[in-house]
């Protein structure tokens, strides 16, 4: 027998899976929406698409309830515009599709769609950048692709050092994040294809990494490209960095530090939106 017929044979069949979706449908419908909330937003979807028996109970609130974050109505109160949703999923979709501006308009939320952990970009007006109060090195703008009325767009400037903290208590406990700078370069730019330093600190540990380049060398080799850290393209045409990442435990406290710094040249061209943090 072949391995693919061999990896076949040991999967459920069609019958198999219809008797134990029968043996479940005998159960009141408050027990099949706590089961369902025990497993994950994905999990439960992939239930109702295949099971009329779940379809309903998939649906309820009940079920997610428990997959929004115990905090989501104090986050959503902060919204600079209303969340309006007739049912929790509603909410639950909504909350993992597109980023809801809060604290006037300084921070963007956001779930993660498999997991329901929280996910927050920390926008440019509220970052700490040196020199960002003086107009000969940076301007305060808006762009039209940003989700932020202000972003930062460096002029010219010698000592680039971003950097801002955040409370880990606004994070989903027991996860691993990354903190990424994502920006954009305009067509003008300099001295970006250099190395930069990037900090992450949570706990009493730092995260370091060097060689982090904003734009890519043009005479990179393939090796140095793999051992080096380039920027990516994002879903939403801007670009990110990746600053480090933290392992945020259960009770846990305290602040995380993302730090972003080059030093050793003149740069410029470059619109800085925030610093995003998701999991991993």
């Amino acid at each position: 027998m072949s391995k693919k017929s061999s990896d076949t044979s040991h999967r459920p069949r069609m019958d198999e899976f219809n008797e134990a979706a029968a043996s479940i449908s005998v159960l009141p419908e408050g027990c099949i929406s706590d089961i369902l909330s025990l497993t994950s937003p994905r999990d439960a979807s992939r239930a109702a698409a295949i099971s009329k028996t779940f379809n309903t109970a998939a649906d309820s609130d009940a079920v997610w309830e428990q997959f929004l974050p115990p905090d989501y109505r104090q986050v959503i109160a902060r919204a600079v515009s209303p969340v309006v949703f007739e049912t929790k999923k509603e909410l639950y979709i909504s909350l993992s599709d597109s980023n809801v501006i809060l604290d006037r308009g300084t921070l963007g939320f956001k779930l993660d769609k498999d997991s329901g952990k929280k996910c927050y970009m920390l926008g440019a007006k509220d970052l700490s950048i040196a020199w960002h109060d003086d107009t000969r090195y940076w301007e305060r703008g808006h762009v039209p692709e940003s989700r932020f009325a202000e972003v930062a767009i460096l002029r010219e400037v010698w000592w680039l050092d971003i950097c801002d903290i955040i409370p880990s208590v606004m994070l989903s406990p027991k996860s691993t994040y990354v903190a990424y700078l994502v920006f954009r370069i305009t067509r003008n730019s300099m001295g970006l294809a250099v190395p930069a330093k990037t900090t992450v600190g949570f706990g009493g540990i730092r995260n370091e990494r060097s060689y982090v380049y904003l734009k890519r060398p043009q005479a990179w080799a393939h090796d140095e490209a793999r051992a080096h850290a380039a920027p990516t393209t994002r879903k939403d045409g801007w670009m990110e960095i990746e600053l480090g990442e933290f392992y945020h435990d259960d009770g846990d406290e305290g602040e995380v530090e993302m730090k972003f710094q080059e030093h050793d040249s003149w740069k410029g061209g470059l619109i800085v939106e925030g610093i995003a943090i998701r999991p991993k």
